[in-house]
């Protein structure tokens, strides 16, 4: 409810409902101990806070509410009080000059003052000067009543004063108006927590969107010189590939998730190897050791493609017999295990020590793990040079929330699978 400035009817009365719940329980507790223990009734705070903050629906039903208890403790005028006071939030909100001014107003002068001074904000600072009126107006509202009507009319402070003071009576004026504005900090302050989470969200998202933007031309401009030279030495083939291209495509443009299942990926990149295959023909082998459970696991779309294409074009064209590519997965002790690995010609120590700064398919990956999963995933790389190069990712487990789409039968099995 606090998020929102704009409520329909039901969410007003809920909040109505919830804020009764709070502050009714403190009216409560008063009446319990027959005014042994005054402070918790902070009935008229709480009206008057919820008239501010949901409007007159809000703060009037709010203060009906939470005048039941006082009711049946014999004070008949406790909810025309709370129920006016509500109203008088109510318009409060109203004559506020914006929806934050309700949150951002201060009690202190001085600090209206030098908002003045500083932002020449003369509307907010007018605004706090006649919010602090306002919760004095209530103070002495109930002050009257309770002075009119002294035979347990209405709950006061001063009811029972013989000789309160004039510091006394400003005390009470000062425990109202911090009564009523620190429910409103301590509410604006978790406000902001949490507009400071979502704005982090939509900031991740974005960043997971630019990087996502980043791979996929860049797979699209590998495979496409891929395709421009095979148009003049096979035009069948290119024309094949140009189709498969075009499946990748369409699943790619599909694609509005940022996790994926595991049997997706490795469908994925099935097709992304049938194109491969054209240029590399059977020098290019594909296996897979996948654990059955780990299948229907999470993972980052796009998860695999760079790295199995890191490892055929760093690791395998230039080797001139060819090679093996191998994805491995499973979990161990509730951690998703993915290996990647190739018996190609392996990555120097000196590039190696830079790959995640500057090669686009690792670093993207680490990028978006980062942003996905924060501190909670491993990334690592091991090269030999002349036996290979395995890339390891460890993830949380996370098992996918919806009913997996059947892959084709190729893509389940666990066994050694030849790319053709």
């Amino acid at each position: 409810m606090l998020m929102r400035e704009e409520r329909t009817l039901a969410q007003r009365v809920k909040m109505a409902l919830v804020s009764a719940l709070i502050f009714g329980a403190g009216v409560a507790t008063r009446v319990g101990t027959g005014n042994g223990y005054q402070a918790v009734d902070l009935g008229l705070e709480g009206s008057l806070a919820m008239g501010m903050l949901g409007g007159y629906v809000t703060g009037l039903l709010s203060g009906v509410l939470i005048s039941i208890p006082a009711m049946f403790n014999g004070e008949p005028l406790t909810m025309l009080l709370l129920a006016a006071v509500g109203v008088l939030g109510g318009l409060l909100r109203d004559v506020a000059p914006d929806t934050e001014a309700i949150w951002k107003f201060t009690m202190f002068p001085d600090r209206a003052l030098l908002r003045l001074l500083r932002k020449r904000d003369l509307r907010r600072s007018a605004f706090s000067i006649v919010c602090v009126a306002g919760i004095c107006v209530a103070e002495l509202l109930r002050t009257v009543l309770a002075t009119i009507f002294p035979n347990r009319g209405v709950f006061a402070l001063q009811e029972n004063w013989t000789d309160g003071g004039v510091w006394l009576t400003v005390a009470v004026y000062l425990t109202t108006l911090f009564a009523t504005v620190l429910p409103i900090k301590i509410w604006d302050s978790r406000r902001s927590e949490m507009k400071l989470e979502q704005q982090q969200l939509r900031l991740n998202e974005a960043r997971l969107d630019a990087l996502s933007r980043q791979i996929n031309p860049h797979f699209l401009f590998n495979t496409l010189n891929s395709v421009a030279s095979l148009i003049r030495r096979d035009q069948d083939q290119a024309r094949q590939m140009i189709f498969k291209l075009s499946k990748i495509l369409r699943r790619l443009l599909r694609q509005q998730e940022n996790l994926t299942t595991l049997r997706e990926e490795l469908s994925f990149i099935d097709d992304y190897l049938a194109i491969e295959m054209v240029r590399f023909g059977e020098k290019l082998r594909f296996e897979r050791e996948i654990e059955p459970a780990t299948l229907d696991m999470l993972v980052p779309s796009m998860l695999l493609q760079p790295l199995v294409e890191n490892s055929i074009r760093h690791g395998l064209s230039s080797k001139v017999e060819g090679g093996t590519v191998r994805v491995r997965s499973r979990v161990v002790e509730g951690r998703l295990h993915i290996m990647v690995e190739d018996d190609g010609i392996g990555i120097p120590e000196v590039k190696l020590a830079r790959l995640f700064e500057q090669g686009i398919g690792v670093s993207n990956v680490n990028e978006r793990l980062k942003v996905l999963f924060g501190d909670d995933y491993k990334m690592w790389i091991d090269s030999r040079m002349g036996e290979g190069t395995t890339t390891g990712i460890e993830l949380p487990e996370q098992a996918s929330s919806i009913a997996p789409r059947r892959a084709r039968p190729d893509a389940v099995d666990t066994t050694d699978a030849l790319v053709g």
